[in-house]
C-alpha cells in the first residue's frame, strides 16, 4: 500500500487563482477587524523584495502564515486554517480586479462559506462604496474588511508616491502562502489540535513535510517510498531521543519547542530574524530549491550530523558534564560548541572546554566569595560537585541537569541561622526536633535548657527567641564562625525541596534529613552529601556538629579540587 503524507509548498498568491475554497461549518465566520487587515497591507507595502541579480532564485518574497486545508470529493478545498486570511487575500484581489473593465479582471479563486450559502454571490458582487452589510454577522465583518481595504487603497493614492499596479504585482507574485495539505480524514480533529495549540503549525512540522514530499524526490518508483520511510523512521527516533529530559537539559536550560528536534533545526538556521515566527521553515524552503535527491539526502545527514555529535557528547562522560555545565552557567552556546568541535581533534575539543571552564570562574576569589554574591557561589558549587564526581575512577552516575533546571536548587547554609527565626506553626517543632540532638554531655546543666523546651508556651514569642538563640549556640558552639556565617565554606547546594523540608533546622537535623532523603533515591549532590556525612571529619566524628575542622577540610577540598581552573583565587 502507498504511503501518502501531508504536502506541503509555497504558493504565489496567483496560484490560488483556480481553487475552490469551502469555509466549514465548525470554524466560526469572518472576524478580521479593521487594524489586522491594515495590518497586512502595511506589512505587504513595507516589503522590498531582494532584486534578482546572477542568482534568479536569490529574490525573496514575503510570507503569509500557513493555510491549512483538505481535498474535498469534489476537488474543492475544505479550509482546516487560515480562512481569515485567505477571505483577506480574495477582498484585497477583488479590489485590486476593479482597475479593468470585467472582460479583463484577473481570475480570482472561489470561496463560499458552508453556513451561508449565498456567501459566494455575496463575496462577487462587492461594492467600493458599499454599506456595511448587517445581514448576518459574516457578511457584516466582511463588508467592514472591504470598507477598510477601499479607503486604505485611496488613502495611499493621495500621496502620490504609491503604485498601485507595483503593488498588486508584489502581492501577486512576491507574496506567497504556505500551503499545508493535509491527509488525515477527521479535519475537526486536525482544526481543534491546531487551535487548542496542542499541534500547532511549528516550524519542525512544516520542515518535515519538506522531507516527505514526493515533489522534493526525483525518484518515483519504491526507491522514493523507501526513502520517505527512512526519513519518517529516523526523524521519530532523533525526536524520541530529544525527549528524554536527562539529554534535552544537558543541551538546554529551558523546553521551549513542542517538537524538540526543532531545536536541531533553528541551530542550522543561517537567516534568523526573532520577528518571523516561521524564518527556520522559510531557510529550509531554500535549501530545497534544487528538489533533488542529493540536496535531501544532503539537508538530512546534516540533521542527523548534529543529532549524533551530540548524543556522542551526551554518552560520552567526561563531555556530558563540562558541556552541560558551560550550558548551565551560559558561558558558551551548543551552537558554538558544535562550531568549534568540527574543526577540532577530541583531544582539543577538550582543551577548549577546560579554558571556557576556566573563563568561567575568571575574577572570582573562592575566599572572598559570600552569600550575597548568589550566582557566582552557585557556579562554583555546582563545578565543585561535577568536578568532583568526574574525579572518582568508580563513579559512573551522571549529573541530572534536569533536576538542576526543573527544579529550584538554593544554596544552603550548613550551620543554623540566628537570623532566620521559624515562623508560629514551626516553632514547636524546630524545639522538639532540637532537643533530641542537644548533647547532655557539653551542655551546662545550671541552663535548664531541655526542661525550658518542654515547658515553652506556644504564645511566648520571647521566650522561644532566648531558646532559638541558645539552642543555635549549642550547635556551633564547635565552630568559630563570627562574620564567616555568610562564607562560602558555610554554603552548600542542594534541592529546594529539601532545603524547605527542614526550615532552617540545626546541623544534624539537617544531617538526618539529607541521609533520609538519600535512602528514598532522591539526587543529592556528591558535595552535599559528602559534607553532611563528615567526610571531612577525622574519626570518630561530631556527628551532631560542623566543626573548625570539618570547615577548614571543605574549604581545602574545594579549593584542591577546582585548581586546575587557575583562574580560581585562593
Amino acid at each position: 500500500m502507498e504511503t501518502k503524507y501531508n504536502t506541503l509548498e509555497l504558493k504565489t498568491i496567483n496560484e490560488l487563482r483556480d481553487y475552490s475554497f469551502m469555509i466549514p461549518a465548525y470554524q466560526r465566520g469572518y472576524r478580521w477587524t479593521e487594524t489586522e487587515v491594515l495590518e497586512l497591507l502595511n506589512d505587504i507595502d513595507s516589503f522590498i523584495p531582494r532584486p534578482i541579480d546572477s542568482d534568479p532564485d536569490s529574490n525573496t518574497w514575503y510570507c503569509l502564515q500557513p493555510i491549512v486545508i483538505k481535498k474535498s470529493c469534489d476537488d474543492s478545498f475544505e479550509v482546516i486554517d487560515g480562512q481569515q486570511r485567505l477571505t483577506t487575500i480574495y477582498l484585497i484581489l477583488y479590489y485590486l480586479n476593479q482597475d479593468f473593465k470585467e472582460s479583463k479582471r484577473d481570475k480570482i479563486f472561489d470561496l463560499n462559506y458552508e453556513t451561508r450559502p449565498n456567501s459566494g454571490y455575496f463575496l462577487k458582487n462587492l461594492e467600493d462604496n458599499q454599506k456595511v452589510k448587517e445581514d448576518n454577522i459574516d457578511f457584516y465583518y466582511i463588508s467592514k474588511a472591504y470598507i477598510a481595504i477601499s479607503k486604505w487603497f485611496e488613502d495611499k493614492s493621495e500621496t502620490h508616491i504609491f503604485d498601485q499596479f507595483k503593488f498588486r504585482s508584489k502581492f501577486k507574485f512576491e507574496s506567497k502562502v504556505i500551503w499545508y495539505e493535509s491527509i488525515e480524514n477527521d479535519s475537526i480533529s486536525i482544526f481543534s489540535r491546531i487551535n487548542i495549540g496542542k499541534i500547532p503549525l511549528t516550524n519542525s512540522e512544516l520542515i518535515k513535510a519538506l522531507f516527505l514530499n514526493s515533489s522534493n524526490f526525483i525518484e518515483q518508483d519504491n526507491k522514493l517510498k523507501l526513502r520517505q520511510l527512512e526519513i519518517a523512521n529516523e526523524w521519530d527516533r532523533i525526536e524520541n531521543s530529544l525527549q528524554d529530559d536527562r539529554f534535552w537539559y544537558f543541551l538546554n536550560k529551558e523546553a521551549k519547542f513542542i517538537n524538540r528536534i526543532e531545536f536541531i533545526f533553528d541551530l542550522m538556521n543561517e537567516n534568523i530574524d526573532p520577528n518571523d515566527n516561521l524564518a527556520t521553515f522559510r531557510f529550509f524552503n531554500g535549501k530545497f530549491k534544487s528538489s533533488d535527491n542529493e540536496a535531501l539526502s544532503k539537508n538530512w545527514h546534516e540533521i542527523k550530523d548534529y543529532y549524533n555529535r551530540f548524543y556522542e557528547w551526551f554518552n560520552e562522560r567526561n563531555l556530558y558534564h563540562k558541556i552541560g555545565y558551560l550550558i548551565s552557567v551560559n558561558i558558551v552556546s551548543i551552537k558554538e560548541l558544535y562550531k568549534e568541535s568540527t574543526n577540532m581533534k577530541k583531544s582539543d575539543f577538550e582543551s577548549y572546554l577546560d579554558q571556557k571552564i576556566k573563563l568561567s570562574l575568571k575574577n572570582i576569589t573562592i575566599t572572598d566569595l559570600e552569600y550575597s554574591d548568589i550566582k557566582n557561589v552557585r557556579k562554583v558549587l555546582l563545578l565543585y560537585n561535577i568536578i568532583t564526581m568526574l574525579s572518582s575512577d568508580t563513579d559512573n552516575s551522571y549529573f541530572p541537569f534536569n533536576l538542576y533546571e526543573n527544579q529550584k536548587w538554593d544554596i544552603e547554609h550548613i550551620t543554623s541561622i540566628k537570623t532566620k527565626i521559624p515562623d508560629d506553626k514551626n516553632k514547636q517543632q524546630w524545639l522538639q526536633d532540637a532537643k533530641i540532638f542537644i548533647d547532655v554531655e557539653i551542655l551546662d546543666p545550671e541552663s535548664g535548657l531541655i526542661d525550658r523546651i518542654d515547658s515553652w508556651d506556644n504564645n511566648d514569642t520571647e521566650g522561644f527567641n532566648v531558646l532559638f538563640e541558645e539552642i543555635n549556640d549549642h550547635f556551633n558552639s564547635k565552630i568559630n564562625l563570627d562574620d564567616d556565617i555568610d562564607s562560602l565554606f558555610n554554603l552548600t547546594l542542594l534541592d529546594s525541596t529539601t532545603n524547605r523540608s527542614y526550615k532552617n533546622a540545626v546541623f544534624p537535623i539537617k544531617r538526618k534529613t539529607i541521609i533520609d532523603r538519600d535512602k528514598k533515591g532522591i539526587f543529592i549532590p556528591i558535595c552535599t552529601k559528602n559534607l553532611f556525612l563528615k567526610y571531612f571529619s577525622s574519626y570518630p566524628p561530631k556527628i551532631s556538629f560542623w566543626t573548625d575542622e570539618d570547615k577548614d577540610n571543605y574549604e581545602k577540598d574545594l579549593i584542591k579540587t577546582l585548581e586546575e581552573f587557575n583562574y580560581i583565587k585562593s
